[in-house]
């Protein structure tokens, strides 16, 4: 099931070629320019993603209310994770930014202050990151698979 998730994503990640993560807001823009979270791709992915779940093989491991999984160590550059939340995650740093793409599982939740859809995260930013208001299914690419637990 996440082989096909992931060959999936294989074309998504593409997408991101060229997009400079500095700056957060323009770089989750042109990532939902190319790849609309209203579109056939992302509602493909969220289809795999909710049954992956479901099945338990996207979130296997817990630590407290949080769900999570490796989905591809390496995909076109990016290591792929997903986690299930709706409280405060462990403080991390982003070395090469973090693109996630954010699923509303129950409520109207908000990832960071975002509600459902790309959210980019620039390089050597820092966060605990919060899911409030609801629960969300989040989909998450580190270039290089760059991550740092503070």
């Amino acid at each position: 099931m996440l082989d096909q998730l992931t060959d999936e994503l294989a074309p998504i990640i593409a997408q991101f070629e060229g997009i400079d993560l500095t700056d957060g807001k323009a770089a989750a823009a042109a990532i939902e320019e190319r790849v609309p979270y209203g579109g056939p791709a992302v509602a493909k992915i969220r289809e795999l993603a909710e049954a992956a779940y479901e099945a338990g093989t996207l979130t296997p491991k817990e630590n407290g209310p949080l769900q999570f999984g490796r989905v591809a160590k390496d995909c076109g550059g990016y290591s792929i994770d997903a986690v299930c939340m709706n409280t405060p995650g462990p403080k991390h740093r982003h070395p090469a930014g973090e693109i996630s793409l954010c699923f509303v599982r129950d409520g109207e939740p908000k990832f960071d202050g975002h509600g459902a859809g790309w959210v980019v995260l620039p390089p050597g930013s820092a966060h605990v990151p919060t899911v409030a208001g609801g629960t969300m299914l989040i989909l998450y690419f580190l270039p290089g698979g760059e991550m740092e637990w503070l």
